[in-house]
């Protein structure tokens, strides 16, 4: 079945991102800072994962601070070691905000490819 939007509908690609804020619509955790948290685990070092990510380690450390401030718990462990031996890790609570996420995430990523497809598929009928 042949519509209008037949020959574009394979041109589309599905962009989205998903945040949380507060009740005041100030932002506490979303996709930038979730993935920036996954990678200071893997790196074990803020500042590798800033640079990475292009993100600059005093912006990076504020947004950090203001998850901390919103759940009233550290995200990050810091152990000190002197060249090539410090390290930064997620705290547990952090860990488990990260999985949270994750997890959520996931969940929705399934709605909204569901949805997406659905999309597609109604401007295809006739």
């Amino acid at each position: 079945m042949e519509t209008k939007f037949s020959e574009k509908l394979g041109q589309i690609r599905l962009h989205y991102k998903i945040w949380m804020a507060d009740e005041k619509e100030a932002g506490i955790l979303g996709d930038g800072k979730w993935k920036m948290l996954k990678l200071i685990e893997e790196k074990g070092s803020m500042k590798a994962a800033c640079e990475e990510m292009g993100y600059t380690y005093r912006r990076t450390w504020g947004n950090l601070r203001k998850i901390e401030e919103f759940f009233g718990f550290p995200l990050l462990e810091k152990h000190r070691g002197g060249a090539e031996r410090g390290r930064t890790v997620l705290s547990e609570e952090g860990k488990r905000l990260v999985r949270a996420f994750d997890t959520f995430h996931q969940t929705v990523d399934e709605h909204i490819h569901q949805g997406f497809t659905k999309f597609l598929e109604e401007l295809n009928r006739k």
